[in-house]
C-alpha cells in the first residue's frame, strides 16, 4: 500500500519549468581592454576594469526590473549558474547586489560553462596570427594549440544542459510551483553562442553567422505559451538580426511562442532544405 501511495504521489508531481533561462556575458575585462594581459596572467585570473564593475551593476539592475516586471510580479526567484573564471564570478558579484537574499534560491560554480580554452600564456603576436588562421579555417572545428575548438566547447555545454534538465526534471531547482524561477547563467561569449546553438539545434552554418555578445549583454529565452522558449519575447528583430540570425532563424523564434513543437519540421521547411536537395511531397516508398 504504501509503494502504490508513494508511487501516485510520483506521478502526480509535476515538473515545472523555469519561467526564464538568461544568458549573461561578463563585463569588460583587463584582457577586453588590453589583449597583452593574457601574456603575463592566466586566462581564469583576469579580472573586471572598473567600467567591467559598472557594466554588471547596471545589468543587475536591469535583471531585476525584467524579472520583477518593474514590481508588477511579486512571486519570482532566482538561480545563478556561473564560470570559475574570475571576471565572471566578479560579474555574478556585482549583479547580485540588485536581488534580496529571499529572492536567491541558489548559486553553483559550474566549470563546463567556463571560456573556450585558448592555451595557457598567450603571446599576443602569437595569438594574432592563430586567431586569423581561425577564420580561415572556421570558427566552430579550428582548435586553439594546446586549447580548445568550439566544438570542444560544445560537447562540454551538451553535458552541461543534460545536467541542468536532470535538475529541473527532479525539481531540484523550483521548491515552489507558485513562483516564477529564473536562471541566470554568466558566462562568456563563445560559450553563450554554443549554448543557444545546442538549445535551439542551430547548425554549424548558423553558428558561423553569430556576432559576440558585448560585455555584460543578456539574451533572454523565456517560456511561451507553446512550452517552448523564444529568444523573440524579449528581443526585436533587428536586436537578433545584429547578432547574426538569419531572417529564417528569427521566424523560427516567433514560431516558438506559439507554435506546437510536433509540427516544427513542417513549419521550419527551411531548415530540412539545408540538409536534402529535394524531398518528394508524397510518399513514394512500396509498402512490401
Amino acid at each position: 500500500m504504501q509503494k502504490s501511495n508513494h508511487s501516485s504521489h510520483q506521478s502526480a508531481k509535476k515538473v515545472v519549468l523555469p519561467k526564464r533561462i538568461i544568458l549573461v556575458r561578463h563585463g569588460e575585462s583587463e584582457g577586453n581592454l588590453d589583449t597583452s594581459a593574457y601574456s603575463k596572467t592566466p586566462d581564469y585570473k583576469i579580472s573586471l576594469t572598473e567600467e567591467g564593475r559598472a557594466q554588471a551593476s547596471l545589468a543587475g539592475s536591469h535583471l531585476q526590473d525584467l524579472i520583477s516586471g518593474d514590481g508588477s510580479r511579486p512571486d519570482w526567484r532566482v538561480y545563478f549558474y556561473v564560470s570559475p573564471y574570475e571576471r565572471t564570478r566578479s560579474t555574478l558579484r556585482e549583479i547580485g547586489k540588485s536581488f534580496s537574499k529571499k529572492r536567491v534560491i541558489g548559486v553553483r560554480e559550474e566549470c563546463r560553462i567556463r571560456e573556450q580554452d585558448f592555451g595557457n600564456f598567450q603571446v599576443e603576436e602569437r595569438m594574432k596570427v592563430i586567431k586569423e588562421t581561425r577564420e580561415k579555417f572556421g570558427r566552430f572545428f579550428y582548435r586553439f594549440p594546446e586549447g580548445e575548438s568550439a566544438a570542444d566547447v560544445f560537447d562540454r555545454v551538451s553535458s552541461f544542459l543534460e545536467s541542468l534538465w536532470r535538475d529541473i526534471d527532479l525539481n531540484r531547482l523550483h521548491k515552489d510551483p507558485c513562483q516564477d524561477l529564473n536562471l541566470i547563467i554568466i558566462s562568456h561569449g563563445l560559450t553563450s553562442r554554443v549554448f543557444l546553438m545546442k538549445w535551439f539545434k542551430w547548425t554549424v552554418e548558423q553558428f558561423e553567422r553569430l556576432n559576440n555578445p558585448g560585455n555584460c549583454e543578456c539574451r533572454v529565452m523565456e517560456l511561451g505559451q507553446s512550452g517552448d522558449y523564444s529568444l523573440a519575447i524579449n528581443h526585436t528583430d533587428e536586436e537578433m538580426l545584429e547578432w547574426g540570425l538569419s531572417p529564417d532563424m528569427i521566424q523560427d523564434q516567433k514560431w516558438r511562442i506559439t507554435g506546437e513543437k510536433a509540427d516544427w519540421n513542417n513549419h521550419c521547411t527551411w531548415y530540412l532544405k539545408s540538409f536534402f536537395d529535394e524531398l518528394d511531397s508524397e510518399d513514394d516508398v512500396e509498402s512490401n
